[in-house]
């Protein structure tokens, strides 16, 4: 029997996941718009046998302050994603590539040809990362009064889904003969209009581009929120999910995975992939020694602006940094469901305000692991074998060099252990993740009334 290996993913942050890593002298200090640092990565990436690369995304600026903590952000100008994959694409053979795009503040009719066409300039690479929008600072450039509540977005995120699917869908896969012989370029029985009319979207179709080669683009989704579970097991192939501890990590495994059965799918049909952050040194002492270069370049306006998402009605500038934060049971409504994490994780480790943002600056909530190759593939091996993963979204603190170090360290060691492939199996991102290809719904229908 073969043995189940995990499935990789680097979440590329610019100039990193840390806070202060566009400090670093490892770090490509600008490169939020330098193609060629992007090449670097993406490539660096594909030698290490990834199956997919992703960035977030948002249709605003992501950080909002006063100018102190402002002008010492790094993340503040950056690539639109599917721009970016698009270019990545040709100077790549294997890596699927993650886009991030909002259900809330695009359109599906554009958003589904915007991925179809990624889809096809890939060759079958492509990978929609669905999200709502937890920012509060976007609708202004959409001429909204008001960013819509969670449960408005969800019921909205659901429908969006379907409708981008349908369109997908709007050419059968052998619809297009181009019979130059014969003069015949396509099939327009296989041209179907969708026809959509729900309760937040009117879209007749069809879609102006072919069947992508995937079928539909993978499906990622990023929220761990009651709401974003259910659109998870509803919708998602993929999920990237942030927890700091095995216990918790398994909890939500199985709670994702068990609400799927409603929606007619089985548990292999989403894998679930929490965020990872490794400091890597050839020796413990080493990677401690990275950890504290890093935390020691934090400027503590910078610190406390990583916590304020997460109590968004506190003035953080009168907390004592040597004090514990406050304690919520519950975080105010409409907040992030990272917050939830992070409220807890002060809690549980005892954290002052200066601790806490240490921690949060490596990779904002996420699991930041600290230790040699082998320490490091220790704790993936033991979350990936006691159901609390199906891989990592693995989170360099640094690029490009924590993301080398993965590469020529951690992977090796994964590999030794049988943990991670060799050579990539497809030709597809599907294909390399193990997810089959969707049939068109409407071959399936011309099949069940044949």
């Amino acid at each position: 029997m073969t043995r189940k290996q995990m499935r990789l993913g680097a979440f590329i942050m610019a100039t990193g996941h840390h806070v202060a890593a566009w400090r670093h002298p490892g770090s490509q200090i600008d490169s939020g718009i330098n193609i060629d640092h992007y090449v670097q990565v993406a490539q660096t990436a594909e030698r290490g046998l990834f199956d997919q690369v992703f960035v977030a995304d948002s249709p605003g600026q992501r950080h909002k302050g006063d100018d102190e903590s402002l002008s010492r952000q790094g993340r503040v100008s950056y690539f639109e994603p599917v721009t970016l994959w698009a270019a990545l694409s040709q100077v790549t053979r294997h890596i699927g590539f993650v886009a991030t795009a909002s259900t809330t503040y695009e359109d599906p009719y554009l958003l589904a040809r915007k991925f179809a066409s990624l889809d096809h300039i890939s060759k079958g690479r492509a990978a929609w990362n669905v999200v709502t929008t937890s920012a509060d600072n976007v609708h202004g450039n959409f001429g909204l009064a008001a960013h819509p509540d969670p449960a408005a977005r969800y019921a909205r995120a659901h429908e969006f889904v379907e409708v981008v699917k349908g369109l997908w869908d709007s050419f059968e896969d052998d619809a297009f003969v181009r019979d130059a012989a014969s003069g015949v370029y396509f099939d327009p029985r296989k041209l179907h209009a969708l026809n959509h009319v729900g309760k937040h979207f009117k879209v007749e179709g069809p879609l102006n581009i072919e069947r992508p080669p995937q079928g539909h683009p993978v499906i990622v989704q990023a929220g761990s929120s009651e709401d974003g579970k259910e659109l998870a097991a509803a919708t998602a192939e993929a999920i990237f999910t942030a927890w700091t501890s095995l216990a918790e990590a398994q909890a939500f495994y199985a709670d994702v995975k068990g609400r799927m059965a409603k929606y007619g799918r089985r548990p292999e049909q989403l894998l679930v992939l929490p965020g990872i952050s490794p400091v890597i040194g050839r020796t413990e002492e080493e990677a401690r020694e990275k950890w504290a270069e890093l935390q020691a370049l934090i400027h503590p306006a910078v610190g406390l602006n990583t916590l304020q998402p997460f109590w968004p009605n506190d003035d953080l500038a009168r907390w004592d940094l040597d004090a514990p934060p406050p304690y919520y049971p519950e975080p105010p409504k409409g907040v992030n469901s990272r917050a939830h994490v992070v409220i807890e994780l002060a809690r549980r480790e005892r954290f002052t305000v200066r601790q806490l943002y240490e921690y949060l600056a490596g990779a904002r909530g996420h699991w930041v692991v600290v230790g040699t190759p082998v320490q490091i593939v220790d704790q993936m091996q033991q979350w990936f074998e006691n159901g609390a993963a199906d891989g990592f979204n693995v989170m360099p603190p640094v690029l490009p060099q924590s993301l080398d170090e993965f590469v020529d360290l951690v992977v090796p060691e994964l590999q030794r252990r049988g943990l991670f492939r060799t050579a990539y199996e497809g030709r597809t991102l599907r294909e390399n993740l193990g997810l089959q290809r969707p049939a068109s719904r409407y071959a399936t229908v011309a099949a069940q009334a044949a």
